[in-house]
């Protein structure tokens, strides 16, 4: 599969607006500042295709990026504080609109900061993709901020609070060095034949 043949198609600020589904969707879920933009352009190879924010929450439309095989969906970043009450409930709406819609969806990639633990909304997040039978994996970003033993042990702590999730993919990541790169493409392929 060739990650670097790809571009912007669209971005979609409500659920009228949403791409046809009329590929394999690889979608990228995770909290505001988590690293996503980060990790969607390592994968590809550009610098900026997903633009990395400075001001977490910023992301406010879902956009979609269209590869030959597959398309990948980056769904706006949730759970940051300084978003007013009205942006939260258009958010709400629009993720909704996203998974009421029967999409085409390959895989879920749920993005975590390694550093940290999982928020409430993570929890949720990961407790709805579950309960929805979506195939999703864990990618667990930032990796290169900790030493060897905090790798160690916050990979351990993923892997405990996880447990329950049988078979679950968990992929410790950096944008930095590109560690896990190879494995998360390694897996978009495999979900994407599965869909074929």
């Amino acid at each position: 599969m060739n990650f670097q043949s790809v571009e912007f198609e669209a971005a979609a600020g409500r659920a009228d607006q949403l791409k046809k589904s009329d590929l394999p969707e690889i979608v990228f879920s995770g909290k505001s500042n988590v690293g996503k933009s980060s990790l969607i352009n390592k994968l590809v190879n550009r610098k900026a295709l997903a633009r990395v924010s400075a001001t977490p929450g910023k992301t406010a439309t879902i956009n979609f990026f269209r590869l030959p095989e597959c398309r990948f969906v980056d769904l706006p970043g949730y759970g940051y504080a300084k978003v007013s009450q009205n942006e939260k409930q258009r958010w709400a709406k629009l993720m909704q609109g996203y998974f009421d819609a029967e999409r085409n969806v390959a895989l879920v990639i749920q993005i975590l900061d390694m550093r940290h633990p999982p928020t409430d909304d993570d929890l949720e997040m990961v407790d709805f993709l579950y309960r929805s039978n979506y195939p999703f994996a864990v990618v667990l970003t930032k990796r290169d901020k900790l030493n060897k033993t905090n790798q160690k042990l916050q990979l351990e702590y993923y892997q405990d609070i996880f447990s329950t999730i049988e078979d679950l993919p968990m992929i410790e990541f950096s944008a930095q060095d590109g560690y896990g790169k190879e494995e998360i493409k390694a897996l978009i392929e495999s979900h994407i034949l599965q869909t074929e």
